[in-house]
């Protein structure tokens, strides 16, 4: 799909999943001036069932995969074409003893075919062709989320900071698993993969027992809310991550100031919007669900909250900064 993909977590049975048109300013890659169209456009919606905790696109398909609580299974959306307007449900992919595990974590990639990686816990992650259901098992820890390395290779990060690598080659070999050696315990982790040159990483996949740098960040506990714990590398910046899911912020970071202390680092930029624009607070300060960054500008990022706002920004470059 082009444009932006965006779907409800509530408690109800009526969820839903909206396709929306960037504004042309976001969709040019060159800087424009003002722009009398600034908002985002909806092309296309559907309803979800349950709540949905994970999206995504099915490169170079007109598909969406979801997962969301009560249990660990996927359900695949058809993108409508120009004929239509609605996001239907095509199909549901099914988790053996899913019931009472948590809502799996979920990528695709569509190098070889149409895939989606998916799972809970370590031990139950699977490797599910999109259209035709046929799946690779990898037969513990829980899952905080999991990235397609490339056609051939996974990561897999649990919650407790263990990192772990697969080769989809060879599926019934165990994975190659390593804890991140100051994860405090009552911690909760998740990772960022850069798909940069050697040693843009924190930790080199091809050693991922020793970090190459370690930092502490300036955020609140997590608390209950860990479900959306989110880091990204800027695919156009070097060494420039964005951290959020703490709290209504999204802090950027310059990581190539950090070494292995371990010390605390000062973000370059904090983007403050949603935790000050919400307008209900009923259920108290909105908090960051996911962020991600647009794949021309270097510096523009998208995010969502929990109070169902969405928010394009631009963060300015400091002295020194990531460049």
């Amino acid at each position: 799909p082009t444009g932006v993909c965006v779907a409800g977590y509530g408690g109800s049975d009526r969820n839903e999943i909206l396709q929306l048109l960037p504004p042309p300013t976001l969709q040019a890659k060159e800087t424009q001036g003002l722009c009398p169209e600034r908002d985002f456009k909806v092309e296309c919606g559907g309803f979800s069932s349950r709540p949905v905790y994970g999206l995504k696109h099915v490169p170079d398909t007109s598909l969406l995969v979801t997962s969301g609580p009560p249990d660990s299974s996927l359900h695949v959306w058809q993108v409508s074409g120009e004929d239509s307007d609605v996001i239907k449900p095509v199909s549901a992919i099914p988790a053996e003893n899913s019931t009472g595990q948590a809502w799996a974590k979920i990528a695709t990639i569509s190098t070889k075919a149409p895939w989606v990686l998916h799972g809970s816990r370590i031990d139950d992650i699977r490797i599910t062709e999109v259209e035709s259901q046929k799946n690779t098992s990898r037969s513990s820890e829980e899952l905080s989320n999991v990235a397609f390395l490339d056609c051939n290779t996974l990561l897999l990060c649990c919650t407790r900071g263990q990192l772990g690598l697969a080769d989809v080659r060879h599926p019934q070999s165990p994975v190659e698993a390593a804890a991140v050696p100051s994860a405090p315990r009552g911690e909760r982790w998740c990772a960022g993969v850069c798909h940069g040159s050697p040693g843009s990483d924190l930790t080199d996949v091809r050693k991922i027992s020793e970090p190459l740098a370690s930092a502490t960040c300036r955020v609140p506990s997590p608390g209950c809310g860990a479900d959306f714990l989110c880091v990204s590398w800027a695919p156009a910046l070097e060494g420039c991550l964005a951290v959020s899911g703490f709290d209504g912020t999204v802090q950027v970071y310059d990581t190539r100031r950090w070494d292995r202390s371990g010390r605390e680092a000062e973000p370059l930029f904090v983007h403050r919007g949603h935790a000050f624009g919400s307008l209900d607070c009923s259920e108290g300060p909105p908090r960051v669900t996911v962020h991600t960054w647009h794949p021309q500008k270097p510096r523009t990022l998208l995010s969502a909250a929990s109070d169902g706002s969405l928010h394009v920004w631009d963060w300015v470059q400091p002295c020194g900064g990531c460049g």
